[in-house]
């Protein structure tokens, strides 16, 4: 399986027009994904785990709609990934597929932060 090389970078503008630009209303919604994401990642490294493909297109799909706000289309589509192994009930690739996922999340975390300051 190959992932995209889509930078890893939030869009502001994408992110402000989501939210009819209201700056304010962006910096909460970061501050409440920062907070909930890791607990979303624990879901479907636990979903992995049980090799349970329906908790993780749940998790997967949560995680999914959260970050498009953020207008990372590496993080929606690495989520997107994840959910669609669990649709399929295909999890031959999962843990290649998770490492991904992890390493876009980690990687937009400062932009995130930055956001929620």
């Amino acid at each position: 399986m190959e992932f995209s090389d889509q930078l890893t970078k939030l869009d502001k503008a994408v992110a402000l027009e989501r939210l009819g630009g209201d700056e304010e209303l962006l910096k909460e919604v970061a501050a409440l994904f920062l907070d909930e994401y890791p607990t979303l990642m624990a879901e479907i490294k636990v979903a992995l785990g049980a090799k349970n493909a329906n908790r993780l297109e749940r998790a997967a799909h949560s995680l999914k709609g959260s970050v498009s706000n953020f207008g990372s289309d590496a993080a929606w589509q690495a989520a997107y990934e994840m959910e669609k192994m669990g649709r399929a009930n295909d999890l031959a690739n999962s843990e290649a597929a998770y490492s991904h996922l992890a390493s876009v999340m980690e990687a937009i975390h400062p932009e995130l932060s930055a956001l929620a300051a």
